[in-house]
């Protein structure tokens, strides 16, 4: 049985559980009034009426865009762990792909709350600079015999 990078996977598996947690709420922007989203969390209630003009408008109209691009990159992110997971020997790839989506969940899921973006990094980090300790000891390039 081959050693996996189990750190980097549970890491890149749980960032990609908050860019989506981070896509839903996002998409309660994209898809619901957030006028009446936020005045019941008390949060923009008296600002209601200044921000229904067109400049709101304008903004929202890309927030279903974004919430898609969100729930797109969480995918990706937890595609490249599961991936990392099967296949150890890619952890170079996955690695780019966990930390290439998580710090691109900025835009569409806010970085998944935040917490994504940084266990994104760090997941996608390790996947990176995982070593296959087995794998190293047979490629030092050292010559101990020399078959005539």
């Amino acid at each position: 049985m081959e050693p996996k990078p189990i750190a980097a996977f549970v890491i890149g598996l749980v960032a990609g559980i908050f860019i989506l947690l981070g896509s839903v709420v996002m998409s309660m922007f994209a898809f619901e009034n957030p006028v009446m989203t936020m005045s019941g969390m008390g949060g923009m209630g008296a600002m209601g009426s200044m921000m229904s003009g067109t400049m709101m408008k304008w903004m929202m109209g890309f927030a279903p865009i974004l919430a898609t691009f969100g729930v797109a990159s969480g995918l990706m992110v937890i595609a490249g762990s599961v991936i990392l997971y099967v296949r150890p020997a890619e952890n170079r790839l996955c690695g780019a792909i966990i930390l290439a989506f998580s710090v691109a969940s900025i835009l569409g899921s806010m970085g998944g709350l935040l917490v994504g973006l940084v266990l994104g990094v760090l997941g996608g980090t390790l996947a990176l600079t995982w070593n296959d300790a087995a794998k190293s000891i047979g490629n030092t390039g050292v010559i101990l015999s020399h078959a005539t």
